[in-house]
C-alpha cells in the first residue's frame, strides 16, 4: 500500500488506483473520481509519468482465450560460470517467458511462463535446459489462480 508523501498526495494515489483499474479512462472520467477538472488531472497524470510512477499502459490479455492454457513457475538454477546479463537476455527472448525474477534462495531466478499445453511446456523446458549457464530447473504448474490483484495496491 502506498501512503501519501512528499512526491504523492492522496489525489495522486486515487488517480494511480483508477488508472490501474482502467488505463483507458479519460481525464474527465478520472476527474469525476477524484473531484478535479480534466486539465488538472491531465497535469497530474503527466507529472506521475515524468516521475516514473507510471511506467506505461497495457492491455491485460486473457491467455486462456488466446490458447495459452498452462501457467507455470520455472526455478532456474544457474552454473558457476553463468553470466547473468547474457542469461536473462536469453530468457527474455523466449516468448513463453512473461516474468523473470532474481531471487534469494537456492535458485537464482524464477520465471513465470505461459504455454499452450504440457507438451509445449516440455519443449520450453528442453530449450531452457540447453541454455548456457543453466544447471537445472524445477517447475511448478499452476492449477488455478483464485486471486490476482492485477496491479499494486495503492489504496489504504
Amino acid at each position: 500500500m502506498i501512503v501519501a508523501n512528499d512526491e504523492l498526495d492522496e489525489l495522486d494515489i486515487q488517480i494511480l488506483e483508477a488508472l490501474q483499474r482502467n488505463a483507458r479512462s479519460t481525464f474527465a472520467e478520472l476527474g469525476a473520481i477524484v473531484g478535479l477538472k480534466p486539465p488538472a488531472v491531465h497535469d497530474r497524470v503527466k507529472r506521475l509519468e515524468q516521475r516514473g510512477h507510471i511506467r506505461g499502459y497495457a492491455a491485460q490479455l486473457d491467455g486462456k482465450r488466446l490458447g495459452l492454457e498452462l501457467v507455470a513457475f520455472v526455478s532456474c538454477y544457474t552454473s558457476p560460470d553463468c553470466i547473468y546479463d547474457d542469461f536473462t537476455r536469453a530468457l527474455s527472448a523466449l516468448p513463453e517467458v512473461c516474468e523473470i525474477h532474481s531471487v534469494a534462495g537456492e535458485e537464482t531466478f524464477v520465471c513465470k511462463v505461459v504455454t499452450r499445453s504440457t507438451q509445449h511446456l516440455d519443449d520450453l523446458l528442453g530449450r531452457l535446459k540447453s541454455m548456457p549457464g543453466m544447471a537445472r530447473t524445477k517447475t511448478t504448474i499452476v492449477l488455478t489462480t483464485p486471486f490476482d490483484r492485477g496491479g499494486i495496491s495503492v489504496m489504504s
